[in-house]
């Protein structure tokens, strides 16, 4: 791993080595693979890995691009680590970057979908699954508490923290609203929101790229003509089946044109936009069952990568269930390819194309300040989103609670999982006191999730 060895005397005249591309591809597989927790705890292990422990990006660079990847329709976690891997090696590292991010749990959720499709639910797997969606819930609250410590600085964004949880828990607002008057805020009153300094890591060590983009300013502008052309690539990928397939009729040309429309308008992540592609799946398409579309996401929940890759489920159901010549478990996979395709291609071109600009503004006080407010609002929809997870992971049934414009669900205290509370409480104690980790956590969950199973069946 690369490390910053300069003594005081050379500081100013050494210029710093960024990790090799493949130390960072490693680094991109292993985020890939135990990317658990949906995007709360996805940042949190990215921050963890680039910022605490390498020192390789700053917390206020890592925080820049994460409010611009928060504005962004798609996975930001997924587009946040493709700017990250531009940032160090161009293009080819964003691809690397943004493409090892995915491809682990889609493999994962391509296996999964198929044994569902073929067998139906499996009462083991679904243990183990129910184990890890346990420690999932603790790890997103540890994740809101890595997240919030690094971006809220001050008063004014631990209000415009909680407004935004409010806003969305009791109002039911948009996720776009919410989002739009945050940065209005920020744009308006660009000095409201602090952010930490440009060249910390986290602690008092500077973040090796920054030094590097110390030395060297004209860094991130050699490394734009790349990332506009990598930009019109994925645009040009995206098109492609579009072009050979809506001229046709059939499962597959629908597939192409719903989840390419999915990728442009998934602000705030798959919950976000959940319930329309609920909606559209199951009445309109009939792909599968309201009951199928909550095992999609059981199964998302509880894989690393996006959570928006329970769409790759839909359509491998789409897929398998057509009456094609590809139809089976062969029109599944491709179904689920195809989901892919139009889902994560248009994020890429996003990324690449508005990043370049994004850089170029690190020191424009109204845009800075719109990002930082966006961040702290981003904080307020972790919450919500921590919360919305936790009271269904724990309780059975949920009540709706209305007062004139107030609206949101709360639990019915009965039908609290005892099973769940316990696993759940045994992964706070893994993370949170015996600090085992993630991979420990996880698989200490999935263990006691499957012994319970195999205890309530005796």
């Amino acid at each position: 791993m690369a490390q910053l060895q300069d003594s005081p005397n050379d500081l100013d005249q050494a210029v710093p080595a960024l990790p090799t591309f493949g130390q960072a591809a490693w680094l991109w597989l292993k985020i890939g693979c135990l990317s658990f927790g949906g995007p709360a705890g996805q940042i949190a292990m990215l921050h963890h890995e680039v910022v605490d422990q390498r020192h390789w990006i700053s917390n206020r660079r890592f925080l820049h691009a994460l409010n611009f990847c928060s504005l962004l329709p798609g996975p930001e976690a997924q587009q946040l680590a493709t700017y990250l891997g531009w940032l160090m090696h161009g293009a080819k590292g964003g691809v690397v970057a943004g493409g090892l991010f995915i491809i682990p749990g889609a493999i994962v959720m391509m296996v999964l979908s198929a044994i569902y499709a073929i067998y139906g639910a499996v009462p083991l797997i679904s243990a183990v699954f129910f184990g890890l969606k346990c420690a999932v819930l603790v790890m997103v609250v540890e994740a809101l508490l890595r997240v919030g410590k690094r971006a809220l600085k001050g008063a004014n964004a631990y209000l415009l923290a909680g407004l935004a949880f409010l806003s969305l828990f009791v109002f039911g607002l948009p996720f776009p609203f919410v989002v739009f008057m945050a940065g209005c805020w920020g744009l308006v009153a660009p000095y409201a929101f602090k952010a930490a300094s440009h060249g910390q890591a986290g602690n008092d060590e500077e973040a090796l790229l920054d030094r590097l983009m110390r030395r060297n300013p004209d860094h991130a502008s050699h490394l734009a003509r790349s990332a506009y052309r990598a930009g019109l690539v994925a645009l040009a990928l995206w098109a492609a089946p579009l072009i050979v397939l809506l001229p046709q009729d059939g499962v597959f040309a629908d597939i192409s044109w719903f989840f390419s429309k999915m990728a442009v308008v998934t602000f705030g992540g798959a919950y976000a936009v959940l319930a329309y592609v609920a909606q559209e799946a199951v009445n309109l398409y009939h792909w599968l069952s309201p009951s199928e579309m909550l095992a999609g996401l059981g199964l998302a929940e509880t894989t690393p990568g996006p959570l928006i890759l329970v769409l790759q489920f839909v359509g491998f159901l789409a897929g398998f269930r057509a009456e094609t010549i590809f139809h089976g478990l062969w029109g599944g996979v491709l179904g689920a390819l195809l989901t892919l395709w139009v889902t994560f291609t248009p994020c890429f071109a996003f990324v690449f194309l508005g990043a370049p600009m994004i850089e170029k503004a690190q020191n424009n006080p109204r845009l800075t300040g719109a990002l930082a407010a966006i961040t702290c609002a981003v904080v307020g929809v972790i919450a919500n989103l921590a919360l919305w997870f936790g009271l269904r992971v724990l309780f059975g049934e949920m009540a709706l609670w209305q007062w004139g414009v107030v609206s949101f669900e709360w639990p019915v205290l009965a039908s609290i999982n005892p099973p769940a509370l316990l696993i759940a409480v045994l992964a706070a104690l893994s993370l949170f006191g015996l600090k085992l980790g993630i991979v420990r956590t996880l698989a200490l969950s999935s263990i006691a999730g499957l012994m319970l199973h195999l205890a309530a069946a005796l």
